[in-house]
């Protein structure tokens, strides 16, 4: 069940994520841009070369990973925050994630970066 939740959560977030970044700087105007960090992005991705722009939608996946996996080992107790403890449960359709929130995400980004080499 964590395997399944994991793969679609994938695909939502950094997949179609990427997806749609890549379309909006890829067809957004700058005069269109009306947020100020967007405008920034959007200026610098411009900037770039073809190659320099896949590097940068890379380093927003990256971000992207990094982030959902610090929230997960947030949840499964593998990491705290600082100066309080939380305790959190977990549970996919009713079934304890048992702490591996993390461990299964990770393992599932390796598999992908291992089969797009």
């Amino acid at each position: 069940m964590n395997e399944k939740f994991i793969e679609k959560l994938y695909k939502a977030i950094i997949k179609d994520g990427i997806d749609e970044y890549k379309d909006l700087l890829g067809n957004t105007n700058l005069e269109d841009a009306t947020d100020k960090y967007w405008e920034k992005s959007l200026d610098l991705y411009k900037s770039l070369t073809a190659d320099n722009r896949e590097k940068m939608l890379k380093f927003a996946e990256l971000v992207m990973i990094d982030t959902i996996s610090n929230i997960f080992g947030v949840l499964d107790g593998s990491t705290s925050l600082p100066e309080e403890s939380f305790e959190c449960k977990v549970s996919i359709n009713g079934n304890s994630t048992e702490n591996e929130l993390q461990d299964t995400f990770l393992a599932y980004v390796e598999d992908i970066a291992e089969s797009q080499q």
